[in-house]
């Protein structure tokens, strides 16, 4: 039986409080400290639909990936997780598709027809749709455990085993330069009665996903790497609704109930190692691009083992 451990876990998004929730499971007595409260993450503005979108490596996301599609699987047996599993179309606009992530999906079919001017193919499949304003309120609850509002600028300044998972914020604490934003911007209208969601990853005039949830769609978005602006676009809101209207001409005239701006977390690889720094042992769990949500409970397994 392992030994129960103060751990630390710097973060309060999706990743921070995943990792929180399964460490206490584990036995350990866990606090997590958050700059932000987990509404005002990115985590928040995420459509959250499983897709493991802009993360690497392949092998390690197809686990980690596998193993969360199996959590969010129980977890939308209880409404109260904002979990809810939908069926949904990814385009295709060429020959021979990447069709790399259906590995961890038990069931994916391909749709050739019906399908929206220069798309060649879909792949059709149902994963998991999550409401993040639900989600992140259950998920916080369900941890149980010490939440401080605050910046961590050293690791000096926290007790116990610490756990990275703090996204952008984390290679500044680590020594990491690999961490670049990745700017999304998403526009949410309210759902005029559609419920399969479509990503066009590769739509030439920019990235495109609508995924309807039980009262809005979450329309997006963008992909500006580099980027630091977390002021919504006016005119990115209006291309956006455009391209979206094409997908999904439901959506056209669509009042508008909210809009965000997220800055995702994106490395080469994700980042899930172990070090023991200055007599303590320090994990590292950041980099999932924007794959967080898809990708958490997975890493979270892993970064219990690594304790």
């Amino acid at each position: 039986m392992k030994t129960s451990l103060e751990v630390t876990v710097i973060g309060g998004g999706v990743i921070g409080y995943t990792c929180a929730h399964e460490l206490a499971r584990a036995g350990h007595e866990v606090t997590v400290i958050t700059s932000d409260p987990p509404e005002r993450t990115t985590s928040a503005v995420a459509a959250a639909v499983w897709f493991p979108y802009s993360a690497a490596p392949a092998d390690a996301v197809l686990r980690w990936g596998a193993e969360s599609l199996r959590a969010f699987g129980s977890l939308a047996e209880d409404p109260g997780t904002g979990v809810s599993p939908r069926s949904g179309l990814v385009l295709h606009r060429t020959a021979s598709p990447d069709l790399w992530w259906t590995g961890a999906v038990p069931s994916a079919e391909t749709v050739a027809e019906g399908l929206p001017a220069g798309v060649v193919s879909a792949t059709r499949c149902t994963l998991p749709v999550v409401d993040m304003d639900r989600y992140l309120a259950w998920l916080v609850a369900a941890a149980g455990v010490r939440t401080v509002v605050g910046e961590v600028r050293d690791l000096a300044e926290v007790p116990g085993a610490v756990v990275v998972a703090a996204g952008l914020r984390s290679g500044g604490l680590v020594g990491d330069d690999g961490l670049l934003p990745v700017r999304g911007q998403v526009v949410r209208v309210a759902n005029p009665g559609l419920t399969d969601w479509l990503i066009d990853e590769d739509n030439p005039a920019g990235l495109t996903y609508v995924v309807p949830r039980a009262a809005d769609v979450v329309c997006g978005g963008t992909a500006d790497r580099g980027e630091h602006s977390v002021e919504p676009s006016p005119e990115v809101e209006a291309a956006i609704l455009a391209r979206a209207g094409e997908l999904a001409p439901e959506l056209r005239g669509a009042p508008v109930v909210s809009r965000a701006v997220g800055l995702r977390p994106a490395r080469s690889t994700v980042r899930l190692d172990r070090v023991v720094r200055d007599g303590r042992v320090v994990v590292s769990c950041y980099g999932h691009g924007g794959a967080g949500v898809t990708l958490s409970w997975g890493c979270a397994a892993d970064v219990v083992a690594l304790l």
